[in-house]
């Protein structure tokens, strides 16, 4: 598949080792054409852009649906995972049901908003991430009745572990009236997703492509379950009210419309739906489908463990899961580290691009990236970590 260099140019992938794609993957030539179209529209057509607006932002739906294996799926666009979860929680009934459970192995963006909640007075359950096989049902056994979600990553951000056993924590989640939010940033595209398959209907589910999908800033989403229509956000923009405001005479109680719609926000830049929607396109047109993309992830991957473990590095120094099989992780390569951010450092500056997130390096390949580039990324982790 490196191949495909020849489609990013503009991110020079054959000329540098950029092995950050677990978090920021390079943009094929043709997200460029994508902004220029925007810009274009935007010119020709002023305010009545938004007509074209939004149908890339369709486009972009269809391509997220088309990763979550669920082509009917309900789904509220927004710039990050942050503002939709925002939204979702405030559509929660906390003053009844102020307990909220989740993981110690969930990203920085849910993190921090659910620690400073607990700050006001929000009930916050931290289940241990480890061990990872039990982690759905230990998630299970904190649900109780004053519990008004759950949270959890499909793939943990820090070790590339997929969590098992989702559907089965849904099914606890709806029999107890609880709603559960998935994320699923590391998952699409390096793990392929079936909503209906792995039981997770009832389900919230959100992620992006800034990662994986390598759509760029401003591409995220919020898949609602059947029973969303039941919800009123308290956090609501006014892309969620056009009915209302055409409404002259409607006063009071304040409305939402049905559907995705119901958790829209506002006024947004349309441009990163221009980018996303040329990917889109390219990945189809290139067969990046997610049983082809998991398949490379997974032999990349196991090319950079096989070379770490070539290495013989002291386990204090560098270590890795070598255990566990690697169908049971995502698309990057953790390895444990005495000093994994000095480690990321002293790559950087020997033209290796990584990044590490507390004890942990993590190598990210990506589908341009050949087989030569890895293994030049390997050896001078070697050479640094033996010094």
């Amino acid at each position: 598949m490196n191949g495909l260099a020849a489609h990013y140019s503009r991110f020079r992938v054959a000329d540098r080792l950029l092995l950050t794609g677990h978090s920021h993957q390079a943009w094929p030539d043709v997200a460029r054409q994508g902004l220029l179209e925007a810009f274009d529209d935007a010119a020709r057509d002023v305010d009545a852009k938004w007509e074209a607006a939004f149908a890339k932002a369709e486009r972009v739906r269809d391509g997220f649906r088309g990763f979550l294996g669920e082509p009917g799926a309900r789904l509220a666009l927004a710039a990050s995972t942050h503002e939709l979860l925002v939204r979702l929680l405030s559509a929660l009934d906390l003053r009844s049901r102020p307990r909220l459970v989740t993981t110690t192995g969930e990203f920085h963006s849910a993190r921090r908003q659910l620690d400073r909640l607990a700050e006001e007075g929000v009930e916050l359950v931290k289940v241990p991430a480890e061990p990872v096989p039990t982690l759905a049902q230990r998630l299970a056994d904190a649900v109780d009745g004053r519990t008004s979600a759950v949270l959890v990553s499909k793939v943990l951000f820090e070790t590339s572990r997929i969590v098992p056993n989702l559907g089965e924590l849904a099914s606890v989640c709806a029999r107890r009236s609880v709603e559960l939010v998935v994320d699923a940033y590391h998952a699409l595209g390096a793990v392929p997703t079936s909503v209906p398959e792995e039981g997770l209907r009832t389900a919230w589910i959100m992620g992006g492509g800034y990662k994986y999908l390598q759509l760029g800033e401003g591409n995220c989403f919020l898949r609602l379950p059947e029973h969303a229509d039941e919800l009123r956000p308290v956090v609501t923009g006014w892309f969620a009210g056009f009915t209302e405001l055409a409404d002259t005479t409607r006063a009071g109680r304040v409305d939402y419309p049905t559907g995705a719609d119901r958790f829209a926000g506002a006024t947004y830049d349309p441009a990163s739906h221009y980018r996303a929607a040329r990917v889109f396109d390219f990945f189809a047109e290139q067969g990046l489908t997610p049983a082809r993309l998991r398949e490379n992830y997974l032999r990349q991957n196991e090319r950079i463990a096989a070379g770490v473990d070539e290495l013989e590095l002291a386990a204090e120094v560098v270590a890795r899961d070598s255990d566990t099989p690697r169908t049971e992780f995502g698309g990057f390569t953790a390895l444990r580290c005495a000093d994994a951010d000095g480690l990321r450092r002293a790559l950087a500056a020997h033209g290796v691009h990584t990044d590490s997130r507390g004890p942990y390096l993590r190598l990210g390949p990506a589908p341009y990236l050949s087989d030569e580039q890895l293994d030049t990324a390997v050896a001078t982790l070697g050479l640094l970590a033996a010094r």
